[in-house]
């Protein structure tokens, strides 16, 4: 006869952990952005054994390996408990690939110190390996990160940028007005035949006039278009704080409020460092930093011409900065940089592009992760030119600002 043998089960370190949840707790380890604490190589980021490392270190965090047992991994992974831990991260990174979330790259052999045009490159080692977030992680970050501010905000449902003004267009409320020349003809039946039986009374045929038409209102709804500009000067790592992945965080989650909240409206993302480039938002996640000057100019001038190019009502821009201008484009092509205090050249180029930006009848909103006093007089500067906001934040309540922001809609704009 058939005999069944049952052997005690032995837990693991994974159980009842989704791979949504082990992302969205790694969220810092994929969007960061070049920063390091002191001195310490941490490799590359993009690496699959950095994964590995990153991965563990969050399962210590969360409380389900012992500090031991990592410490014994980094020491000698080769055998006992230490071997078996490797086993499964390696299975739970395979899990992520075969589920979406991730993509690897092998690099089946070691390139040589030189390539055929005798150029220096970078030593690989032999199985070396790379990871890339897919669209879905990306998308399911800016969920996740776009919930917690919201959450952090107290709010708990969006709504759509309204104004005061109220016209004929899309959506019909209660409120009826007389049919006016160039109102989109939303006819109130009810109201139009009431206004004519008043006028002639009860009879047959009823005839209609031009002043018994009656058309409802509807709530004016304006359609946006946002450009994100990004500082990625170098000294948004410097000072022992990291800038700029919380601007990333932020980037990820306006973008996916807009997408599924505010269909009609538009988010462009452009980066600004000695010059200024617009990257598509399922790059964000591997921008960095870089040793950088800060050409604001050319930041605000690259979104200007994206955002005269869309056919919004609103037109804005939302620049996250921490630094002085300190460079500029000359007309030849050249960049003109000086790092030392606010040169009287580089201030006068960027306001006079802030100024032509209002004369487009596009917004600047600043938010400032710096209190130093002389760069407080810039940006209170740029603020009075362009009629604009500005927020002096910190890294922690970055996102809050921006969000509350675009949702609430304080501006007097743009009509």
């Amino acid at each position: 006869m058939p005999i069944t043998k049952y052997t005690k089960r032995i837990p693991s370190p994974l159980d009842g952990l989704s791979l949504e949840e082990l992302l969205d707790e790694m969220s810092e380890f994929f969007l960061q952005s070049g920063f390091q604490h002191g001195f310490q190589d941490v490799g590359n980021p993009h690496d699959l054994e950095a994964l590995r490392q990153a991965i563990l270190e969050k399962l210590v965090q969360m409380g389900r390996i012992p500090e031991e047992l990592f410490q014994q991994w980094l020491e000698d992974r080769s055998e006992g408990d230490a071997k078996e831990l490797d086993e499964l991260i390696d299975q739970l990174i395979r899990q992520m690939v075969e589920e979406g979330w991730i993509q690897s790259q092998q690099q089946q052999e070691a390139p040589s110190a030189f390539d055929e045009n005798s150029q220096g490159t970078e030593e690989l080692p032999a199985g070396f390996a790379r990871f890339e977030l897919t669209d879905k992680s990306i998308d399911f970050l800016g969920f996740r990160l776009l919930r917690h501010l919201l959450g952090s905000l107290g709010r708990s449902s969006f709504g759509r940028h309204e104004t005061t003004h109220f016209a004929t267009g899309v959506e019909a409320y209660q409120a009826t007005k007389e049919y006016e020349f160039g109102d989109t003809l939303n006819l109130d039946i009810s109201s139009t035949l009431l206004h004519a039986v008043g006028r002639e009374g009860i009879g047959v045929p009823l005839n209609l006039e031009y002043s018994d038409l009656m058309v409802r209102q509807a709530e004016y709804e304006s359609s946006c278009s946002t450009v994100l500009l990004l500082d990625t000067s170098h000294s948004m790592i410097l000072y022992g704080e990291d800038r700029f992945t919380p601007a990333k965080r932020v980037a990820l989650a306006l973008s996916h409020l807009i997408r599924t909240q505010y269909p009609g409206d538009s988010l462009r993302l452009v980066l600004f460092h000695d010059s200024a480039e617009e990257i598509p938002l399922k790059q964000l996640a591997r921008a960095v930093v870089g040793p950088y000057h800060t050409n604001t100019c050319e930041g605000l001038r690259l979104a200007r011409r994206i955002l005269m190019s869309e056919k919004k009502d609103m037109r804005q821009i939302v620049m996250i900065t921490d630094g002085k201008p300190s460079a500029i484009t000359l007309p030849n092509g050249r960049i003109y940089k000086n790092a030392f205090g606010l040169d009287p050249m580089i201030l006068e180029e960027t306001y006079k592009e802030v100024a032509t930006c209002r004369k487009a009848g596009i917004l600047i909103n600043t938010f400032m992760l710096a209190s130093d006093y002389y760069l407080v007089d810039f940006v209170k500067k740029v603020t009075e030119i362009c009629r604009g906001k500005a927020y002096f934040t910190t890294t922690m309540n970055l996102g809050q600002y921006i969000l509350m922001d675009y949702l609430k809609k304080k501006v007097e704009t743009i009509h």
